[in-house]
């Protein structure tokens, strides 16, 4: 359901939604900031179905929250950890040094 959000995300749980490549290119998408499922759709290179199924999945594990607004629903990333999380592991595979920061919740 848009606009709700889940009580405490697992960190099981956002594990889990971060297995897929797809739904890792949905919350990269989303790290450039808040976005229309019909960019999402675009981005992600999948049918209307798939991409929602995908974002219903990062959104029960609390990645990402949802929002309609007239016929649109947006979706932005609810924990800026994982962005951060996934912006550390990107920096580490392209041989950047990683900072050693611990997130606060």
């Amino acid at each position: 359901m848009p606009g709700r959000k889940p009580s405490r995300p697992s960190p099981d749980a956002i594990f889990k939604a971060l297995g897929s490549p797809a739904r890792l290119t949905l919350v990269r998408t989303l790290m450039e900031g808040e976005r229309c499922v019909c960019d999402l759709v675009e981005a992600a290179g999948l049918g209307w179905s798939t991409t929602s199924k995908h974002l219903d999945v990062l959104r029960e594990a609390g990645v990402v929250s949802s929002e309609k607004r007239a016929q649109k629903i947006f979706y932005r990333i609810e924990l800026a950890c994982v962005a951060g999380f996934i912006s550390c592991l990107d920096g580490a595979c392209e041989g950047k040094p990683a900072k050693r920061a611990a997130c606060r919740a």
